[in-house]
């Protein structure tokens, strides 16, 4: 099924993910050292657009999706230890940094800007990070003038590269539970247990209905007083999860069983404990870099259709890279939503350089469980998907509206 977009909706007979023996899922917690290049990124990203919009009305060209993360040194001990190095973070990249007004130019902010959002959203984020002291803010963004005479509305930019991003849904149990413990970890339970640090890693493995949940989760020195304190902090993270993950199971599954492991790189007889000073590996030997980590659905999936392309940061009014992969993300959950029947939706879209952004040279929609090819629903679903996509690439102005507000997930 083809039209005026180039939107190809198929129906694909294939057992979906959830229903197969084995599934792997992964999140990367937001002090995970490459969470925090790209929450640094995209900040940065936010903090141009909001400047440029300020200054010239609309936002300017930048991409600032090259943030290092290089780690620092640390010496961690039960009541607290001390930074000996501190971490260093490159914002580098590139961004409009003047403009052309009345013949001179004008220079704009762009390093400043950058300087004063990372370190609002990094002492907002990571509260036992001392912006002060433990860390060392570093900006290499530059490239020259815009041109001001375009209207600011993405779907009448041209393609800047030929590329693709693409998206799934819905969310399995595994998928749930993934994403929402790292969350909930990083959210409520930090009340209930304050030796929790931000860096949070968990992995999901499910075989057939069993799923064991491998939790890495950086404990904060300072709040921990000797072993019993911290065998006692990680046994009481472990029974909130497990507790918090039964939830998700009875709101998602279909019975599935729960084992969670927390810090299983501990060995208490050799005195081996996951303690920092920050909450965050990165202040000794974990660097991160954009892209690596979590996709703009806050995931990382061996088992579905991802991209390499890294969302945070990149331009979110011409960057096929960023809007193409928040976009397929968005169209897949609306045509779940709307097709049901346990299908899964895989969503492709392939841009073609010189094309406008709302044009895709390729828009392609799977919609998979065991019988869909053969579905007498198949014809009225393809209608429905292709209605769903034509529509957001015909608004693919919210789109970018969305990410410049600060409203969409990029990892």
């Amino acid at each position: 099924m083809s039209g005026k977009k180039n939107i190809y909706v198929n129906g694909i007979n294939q057992v979906p993910v959830p229903k197969r023996q084995i599934e792997i899922v992964e999140r990367k917690g937001i002090g995970h050292p490459d969470s925090v290049a790209d929450g640094v990124a995209e900040t940065v990203s936010e903090s141009l657009c909001a400047m440029y919009i300020k200054e010239v009305g609309h936002v300017l060209h930048h991409n600032t999706d090259q943030t290092e993360v290089v780690a620092g040194i640390s010496a961690p001990k039960f009541g607290g230890g001390e930074i000996v190095k501190p971490v260093y973070i490159l914002m580098d990249g590139r961004a409009t940094t003047y403009i052309e007004k009345d013949g001179k130019e004008v220079s704009l902010p762009v390093e400043s800007t950058a300087l004063k959002g990372v370190r609002k959203y990094l002492k907002k984020t990571y509260p036992y990070l001392d912006i002060d002291s433990d860390v060392i803010l570093d900006t290499k963004l530059g490239m020259g003038s815009d041109d001001l005479t375009g209207v600011y509305k993405a779907s009448n930019y041209l393609s800047n590269d030929t590329s693709f991003g693409v998206g799934f849904a819905p969310f399995s149990v595994t998928d749930e539970l993934t994403f929402q413990t790292e969350r909930y970890i990083n959210g409520a339970l930090k009340k209930k247990i304050p030796e929790a640090g931000q860096d949070v890693k968990v992995m999901c493995s499910r075989v057939g209905k069993d799923i064991t949940m491998t939790i890495a989760c950086a404990m904060v020195d300072r709040f921990i007083d000797d072993p019993t304190s911290y065998k006692s902090a990680v046994e009481d993270l472990t029974k909130f999860v497990q507790d918090f993950g039964a939830g998700i199971i009875d709101k998602y599954g279909d019975g599935e069983n729960l084992v969670v492991d927390v810090n299983t790189g501990d060995d208490y007889e050799r005195g081996v404990y996951y303690l920092t000073v920050t909450g965050l590996s990165q202040e000794m030997g974990d660097d991160g870099s954009v892209g690596r980590g979590n996709r703009c659905n806050g995931l990382i999936t061996p088992f579905r259709p991802m991209s390499m392309e890294a969302t945070s940061g990149k331009n979110p009014i011409t960057h096929v890279g960023k809007i193409y992969n928040v976009l397929s993300t968005m169209i897949a959950k609306d045509v779940a939503k709307k097709v049901k029947a346990d299908a899964e939706i895989h969503v492709r879209l392939l841009s073609q350089i010189g094309h406008t952004i709302s044009d895709p040279l390729n828009a392609n929609i799977d919609i998979i469980n065991e019988n869909a090819a053969d579905s007498p629903k198949l014809n009225k679903w393809k209608d429905e998907a292709y209605e769903i996509a034509a529509d957001w690439l015909d608004n693919i102005d919210k789109v970018s509206e969305l990410i410049i507000n600060g409203k969409i997930r990029t990892f």
